[in-house]
């Protein structure tokens, strides 16, 4: 079915992006010194880094302190970023990235126990006083070090203002006797009295009625409750993607609620990438897209933390392989199971440059794990998507994904079974999803390109996204002058 190649950078052989032209403005001329908190995930950082980044282009007198754990230094420390960002560590006092997913309750604890005291040191080190502190929400402890230290935080909500609603709502579930409950049985009981979020079933909330995700639930509130704690809430969503909710948010809330997304690496398209970049194992991942028909390439992610069954899997490979399609298939695991069948249909890698290869004109479709970065930047290549949620906000976002935005279809269609979704469903579901001919793909693609259309306009000058990012660059500077 496919090559398999080893590890890698940038690419080449984009279609422009339509928003290329960000608004650049040097109208603050005191140094304005924020200190940026991620959460320490991919996940996380990468939103955080790609927020930080539209900072010191907006306005270059800000200078921003990202800080990281020494591991994570060494995971991102060589990645190119502008020079008004420096990095900053903290020592290792939280278990190790390579074993997050094996027990996620643990890590999530321990970024919220561990880290306030080596932070504040830090804080006491650095050069230049802190004009505001931006903080990833799940670190629940940098709001009440900022208020004490009298520095306004401004938390950096990296879900959905959806799954920030549901969460902060969470007691209506219980009132209305939804919370426990045992989906298999109710899951398809519909919930229509969350403040500005769309009538949704209990099957498709966030994953806490169960599992890991009901274990890390009453931390998981906490840090959604603390926010209003806060002097600002920022969301890597865009106005118009969640304009109902986020309006709701904005009514309720006694703090400014800014939509500064997507928060995705969308400058970094503007990068005319060499010959070179794309090469894994001496093969060039950009070159074999360059070679496949316009959109003819399904593009497969399943992120970087969770990950299906193997049995799920080995159907997953053998549908793909039944379905002739020709695909680029991101797979961080063993991929002994990707190199029987014919080398002249797919292309798998264990890392790419996500966005760069999405916007690319040969990718026609994108299979998900429904992140809500990927979800992000999905829709800003204006690609219909298939839905393959694992854990926590990936479900809900899937719910936006095919009933809401009505931009894809899901693989598995009953969410509440336990069974296998066989080789044979997938391979007939890909051939439909990937035909340019049948009417039910092209009105997915036609939504697509006109949600893309709406994502694109907000980056630009006058846009919404460019309007809050402007918005709140006032208010941080605001007596730094």
């Amino acid at each position: 079915m496919v090559d398999v190649a080893g590890e890698e950078e940038l690419g080449k052989g984009l279609r422009p992006p339509l928003a290329a032209d960000i608004q650049v403005t040097n109208s603050y001329t005191a140094v304005c010194h924020v200190v940026a908190m991620p959460y320490p995930g991919r996940g996380h950082i990468n939103p955080m880094m790609n927020l930080c980044k539209q900072l010191v282009l907006k306005s270059p007198s800000i200078l921003v302190t990202f800080v990281v754990t020494e591991e994570w230094l060494g995971f991102i420390g060589e990645e190119p970023k502008p020079a008004n960002i420096s990095y900053a560590t903290v020592p290792n006092v939280i278990p190790s990235e390579h074993g997050r997913a094996k027990d996620f309750p643990r890590f999530f604890q321990a970024v919220n126990t561990k880290m306030e005291a080596p932070f504040e040191e830090l804080l006491d080190r650095l050069e230049h006083p802190v004009s505001a502190i931006v903080a990833d929400t799940y670190v629940i402890w940098v709001v009440r070090v900022g208020n004490r230290r009298n520095i306004p935080v401004a938390s950096l909500m990296t879900m959905s203002a959806t799954v920030f609603s549901v969460l902060h709502h969470f007691e209506l579930l219980v009132q209305n006797g939804h919370f426990p409950v045992e989906l298999s049985e109710r899951g398809d009981e519909l919930v229509d009295y969350i403040p500005g979020v769309p009538t949704t079933r209990l099957a498709d909330l966030p994953t806490f009625f169960s599992g890991d995700g009901l274990i890390i639930l009453p931390l998981n509130r906490d840090c959604i409750l603390s926010v209003p704690k806060a002097q600002y809430l920022l969301f890597t969503s865009i106005h118009e993607l969640e304009a109902q909710v986020i309006d709701t948010l904005r009514a309720k809330l006694s703090i400014p609620v800014y939509p500064i997304g997507p928060s995705i690496p969308y400058l970094e398209l503007q990068d005319n990438a060499s010959d070179s970049n794309g090469n894994i194992n001496g093969v060039n991942y950009f070159h074999w897209l360059d070679s496949q028909p316009i959109c003819s390439v399904l593009y497969i992610s399943f992120g970087s933390l969770y990950s299906v069954s193997d049995a799920q899997m080995d159907e997953i490979v053998g549908g793909v392989r039944d379905s002739g399609i020709r695909c680029l298939w991101v797979s961080r695991g063993n991929t002994a199971r990707f190199k029987d069948g014919s080398c002249n249909m797919g292309f798998v890698v264990p890392w790419c440059d996500q966005l760069k290869v999405l916007c690319h004109s040969s990718i026609g479709g994108f299979w998900t794990h429904c992140g809500w970065n990927s979800t992000l930047e999905g829709v800003f290549a204006g690609l219909p998507m298939l839905t393959s949620p694992i854990f926590f906000d990936q479900v809900p976002n899937c719910k936006r994904i095919v009933e809401d935005w009505k931009i894809g279809w899901r693989i598995k269609k009953d969410v509440k079974s336990k069974n296998l979704v066989s080789r044979g469903e997938i391979s007939d579901l890909l051939k439909r999803f990937m035909n340019q001919e049948n009417n039910e793909g092209l009105e997915l693609r036609k939504r697509a390109k006109e949600l893309q259309d709406t994502c694109h306009k907000a980056i630009v000058e006058g846009g919404s996204t460019d309007n809050n990012l402007q918005a709140f660059i006032r208010d941080i500077t605001r007596g730094q002058s």
